[in-house]
Formats: structure tokens, C-alpha cells, sequence
């Protein structure tokens, strides 16, 4: 009798670090992940008289171990996404959003957000903020 209960006993301990080892690898696969070079931009204090050139190429990588997949990318306040990766960024992959934006010639606080959508259900979304000021030279 004791030899059938030590039996059972491993049996359910070997199933159960089974059951255990499944869940620790799901918990491993991190799926795709979207890393920003650097996730933003600021101009500090910038000069009427001396704008710079308001396109920007803003890098990533995708850190995950699954393809990311960017489904929408979008921008707000006067800014314009003009390209953005269309197919599937393999893991460690880097890629590029170009933007271009406009600012007007007088003394204004800028801020702006380009938002990235894609294939990442617990964090679908990422965020990229430019900022900075714009006075006049005293």
C-alpha cells in the first residue's frame, strides 16, 4: 500500500512540475516589443531667428521575440508622418517613422506626440513627444 501511494505521490509531482515548466515558458515568450531609441525629442530653447529643420527620423527596434507589426502610426498639432515601416520587424530589427512637422515664426511652446499602434496586446500603443521653446533673442 505504501508503495502504490509513493507511486501516486510522484506521479502528481512530476505532473504537477510539468504543468509548472508549461507556464514558465509562456511567461518567457514576450511576444513582439517596441523599443524607442531614445522616446523623445527636445529642442530645448530655439531662437526666431535661428529655426532649425522641423523633419526628424525617430528610430526603434523591435526588442520582442515575435515580428511587430505597426498598424497605424499617427501624429497630432501640426505634425505629419511621412513614412513608417509597412512589413513585419523581425526581432532586433531597427526601423524608422520620419515626421515633419511646421512651426509657426513666433515665440511658442512646442509639443507634440506621434503615436505607434501595433501587435502587442498587453501594451498596444507607444508614445514619441517633441518638445522644446521658442523665443525671441533678446
Amino acid at each position: 500500500m505504501k508503495r502504490v501511494f509513493s507511486l501516486l505521490a510522484a506521479f502528481l509531482f512530476v505532473g504537477a512540475m510539468a504543468l509548472h515548466a508549461d507556464e514558465h515558458e509562456k511567461e518567457e515568450k514576450k511576444g513582439p516589443k517596441f523599443e524607442w531609441e531614445t522616446p523623445r525629442f527636445d529642442y530645448g530653447t530655439l531662437y526666431l531667428d535661428d529655426m532649425p529643420e522641423t523633419k526628424l527620423d525617430i528610430k526603434f527596434t523591435n526588442t520582442g521575440d515575435e515580428p511587430l507589426v505597426l498598424s497605424n502610426v499617427r501624429a497630432c498639432c501640426g505634425t505629419r508622418v511621412t513614412s513608417w515601416p509597412r512589413e513585419p520587424i523581425m526581432p532586433g530589427q531597427e526601423e524608422v517613422i520620419k515626421i515633419e512637422f511646421r512651426l509657426a515664426p513666433r515665440p511658442q511652446r512646442i509639443s507634440r506626440t506621434v503615436t505607434v499602434t501595433y501587435n502587442n496586446p498587453q501594451s498596444p500603443t507607444e508614445r514619441f513627444r517633441i518638445t522644446g521653446q521658442v523665443v525671441e533673442r533678446e
